[in-house]
């Protein structure tokens, strides 16, 4: 995680009929646990929810700090005081949460976007996260989970980044790489430039995700059963820049 274009912004859409129970946090000290050195960890995360229309819903730095009481005692409680939670009812629409140090301070994040409740008629479709990726133990890491039956639920995945040049960025990674690996961390599928598997380019055209770079990454998939999965983005031959995951619900 960085500082202007560079910081973290995930996306998500809500789609159905009813307004969704979300929890959003972002995270940084505690990712020590997971293995990474405490030096190059985001020591004080901030995260902010806005609207498709760019404006901001809420924000929070330290989770105790707001809803404490809808928070305290949950399993989504952190472990670290200056990690950031927000708890909100959403209704259908595209969102953003942008993570960022607090007074500028850089290093690496997590942002998590949850389905507080899978019952409601509405879903979580498509989540997505822009950054800067890296090398080493800082290249990009989308993860999600799958619920519900053990029916295969279809998937997509995309790694953008010539093409968010369009956007104004510079800094863009010039030739993404994707992988998707299940939850014992195994490599499952793995794509460089997306028509190179004909199979899954024709699938994720058909479904109108068809990317508009040849070097850019996609990947489509049926899973099963419910699960983690983890899609990482790095940069060919140890290039780095801008990025883009996306992924995909397409039941």
């Amino acid at each position: 995680m960085d500082v202007g274009d560079k910081v973290m912004i995930a996306g998500f859409i809500i789609t159905g009929n009813i307004p969704k129970p979300v929890v959003l946090r972002g995270m940084g000290p505690s990712l020590v646990s997971s293995g990474l050195p405490a030096a190059s960890l985001l020591q004080n995360p901030l995260i902010e929810l806005h609207g498709s229309n760019g404006a901001l819903i809420t924000s929070n730095d330290n989770w105790k700090d707001t809803q404490r009481a809808l928070i305290e005692g949950t399993i989504y409680e952190p472990t670290d005081d200056r990690e950031s939670v927000i708890v909100a009812t959403l209704p259908p629409a595209a969102y953003t949460v942008i993570l960022k140090g607090v007074g500028g301070t850089t290093g690496i994040g997590l942002v998590e976007v949850y389905d507080n409740n899978q019952a409601v008629d509405s879903a979580l479709a498509n989540i997505s996260t822009r950054g800067f990726v890296k090398i080493g133990d800082e290249v990009m890491i989308g993860g999600f989970v799958l619920g519900g039956n053990n029916n295969p639920t279809r998937i997509a995945v995309r790694a953008l980044g010539p093409s968010l040049s369009n956007f104004g960025l510079a800094n863009v990674l010039a030739d993404p790489t994707l992988e998707l690996h299940n939850a014992n961390g195994t490599i499952m599928i793995s794509n460089d430039d997306w028509l190179s598997d004909p199979v899954s380019a024709a699938q994720l055209t058909a479904n109108g995700l068809a990317l508009s770079d040849p070097k850019e990454s996609g990947i489509f998939t049926a899973l099963a059963p419910p699960g983690q999965f983890t899609a990482i983005v790095a940069g060919k031959n140890g290039g780095i820049g801008i990025a883009l995951v996306e992924i995909y619900n397409l039941k």
